[in-house]
């Protein structure tokens, strides 16, 4: 592919970022989310780069092959603060692989640089290799993985992956652009915020359930075999960049040592992932991480719209639903998202 063809400038090049571009590429969303949020009358506040940085660096770490930049050469007074001399970063994009399912994390363009193809080009040299027809709605992406120890996807599922995202339901256009690859909104996934005003009306953990820190018992088998079942992938390396940046992780477990689910909280507030076999566990495990950390402010959480069970307790306990939900969207079914609640949009 021509990447010109679709930014519609020769001056406009694609290619991988240098660590240091990363401050750039959190420039660039913070300017592209707040150009449209602005528009609707809910502009961002100051920014606080350090989340953003440590996810981008991450993923750059584990999917460096999927993490392009776009880039033109600077003019004067236009660098940003990680940019080399002689370009400025326009926009990024960036995918998570794990095992089948191929997830767009983030895709952001300059305000002044949108509408010229840019995230169309950026989009199209991330995505997996595409079946025939690729431009339509074909449904899958012929992503080649070996099959997970235990899993029992067959033969061609295993071949022919997932394609999947999360977008906010305000940007149209951006649905619009992944729906022509299958990626089709599905589901909403709603953020509820709040200080818990009445955690005590959650029920307690049931009688022989006990939750153990992930610091005393790390049992990452039973963690990618949970993440099979619920998720549809395991993902070790998300849960251990999530421990390294501040959240705690759970095991929830039975008297016999069975491992039923898992959740994380953190002292800032943020809550999940969860996954539990058991959905009748919901009100229980989230009632318990909210009165283990005593977080610095309000507590936040993405609840996807199939988890009811989630979405009365977090209710009940004080929270409300805070602005317009986010749409996940993807190719084919790949999760239980009656049993899941997702760390953020930009990492399930």
């Amino acid at each position: 592919m021509d990447p010109a063809r679709w930014a519609g400038s020769v001056a406009i090049s694609y290619r991988p970022p240098r660590p240091v571009e990363l401050a750039d590429c959190a420039l660039v969303w913070y300017s592209a989310v707040d150009d449209y949020m602005a528009r609707l009358g809910r502009p961002l506040p100051s920014p606080y780069f350090d989340p953003l940085l440590a996810l981008l660096d991450h993923l750059l770490t584990t999917d460096p092959e999927r993490f392009l930049v776009a880039v033109r050469p600077a003019t004067p007074g236009t660098s940003g603060a990680g940019s080399h001399a002689k370009e400025q970063v326009v926009g990024f994009g960036i995918a998570a692989q794990r095992e089948h399912v191929w997830f767009l994390s983030q895709l952001y363009v300059l305000p002044s640089e949108q509408r010229h193809g840019i995230g169309h080009a950026l989009l199209s040299q991330i995505l997996p290799s595409l079946p025939h027809g690729s431009g339509s709605a074909a449904g899958s992406a012929a992503i080649n993985v070996q099959a997970p120890e235990g899993s029992s996807d067959s033969s061609r599922d295993r071949q022919l992956g997932v394609l999947a995202t999360c977008t906010d339901a305000a940007q149209p256009a951006s649905s619009g652009l992944y729906a022509r690859y299958g990626i089709v909104p599905r589901m909403p996934i709603f953020n509820l915020v709040g200080t818990p005003k009445m955690p005590s009306v959650l029920p307690p953990l049931p009688p022989g359930i006990e939750a153990v820190t992930f610091g005393r018992s790390d049992p990452s088998a039973a963690i990618d075999a949970i993440d099979r079942a619920v998720l549809g992938f395991a993902h070790s390396l998300d849960h251990r960049h999530l421990r390294a940046s501040g959240r705690t992780g759970f095991v929830y477990r039975a008297s016999d040592g069975e491992v039923l689910g898992y959740g994380y909280s953190s002292e800032a507030g943020r809550f999940g992932p969860v996954a539990l076999l058991d959905e009748t566990l919901t009100a229980p495990v989230l009632g318990h991480l909210i009165t283990a950390i005593k977080p610095r402010g309000a507590t936040s959480a993405w609840v996807p719209g199939a988890n009811d069970r989630a979405m009365v307790a977090l209710l009940r306990a004080g929270l409300r639903i805070e602005g317009f939900p986010a749409l996940l969207g993807w190719t084919r079914p790949f999760g239980a998202f009656d049993r899941y609640l997702p760390a953020s949009l930009a990492l399930l």
